[in-house]
């Protein structure tokens, strides 16, 4: 038997009540204003997704198969994906303190090597299509 008594709704979120239609509605403009969020305070992001912008519609020129070109897309996805989660974890560690201190510093460390290996995925997997 569970110790644990169930969430009463003054534990949840005030923002958590919405289902169906509604919540896939809401979901859309909160997703729309990350974007902008992360446009307009991230330089890595507006980099990758400028990189993103050239490479994606090479990749319909450049690939001889359906799905080559849908892993090489896949791939430039894959970086703004992760450099997004990076950006919402360096925004939250800064959010708790801005003080220096080794767990902030190892969260955000951690979230830029899985950028750095996003990063080195797409060089892999463009090389090893375009010259293999």
């Amino acid at each position: 038997m569970s110790n644990t008594a169930p969430k009463s709704p003054v534990d949840e979120s005030p923002h958590k009540g919405k289902t169906g239609l509604k919540r896939v509605w809401n979901a859309l403009f909160y997703s729309l204003e990350g974007f902008k969020a992360a446009w307009r305070h991230e330089d890595a992001f507006r980099q990758e997704a400028m990189l993103a912008a050239v490479l994606v519609p090479l990749a319909f020129f450049l690939a001889d198969a359906p799905l080559e070109r849908a892993v090489m897309i896949a791939s430039v996805l894959l970086v703004l994906i992760v450099e997004l989660v990076n950006s919402a974890i360096e925004a939250t560690v800064d959010r708790i303190s801005l003080e220096n201190h080794a767990l902030a510093k190892r969260a955000k460390d951690i979230g830029s090597a899985s950028v750095l290996i996003a990063l080195i995925n797409v060089l892999v997997v463009w090389g090893l299509l375009l010259l293999g």
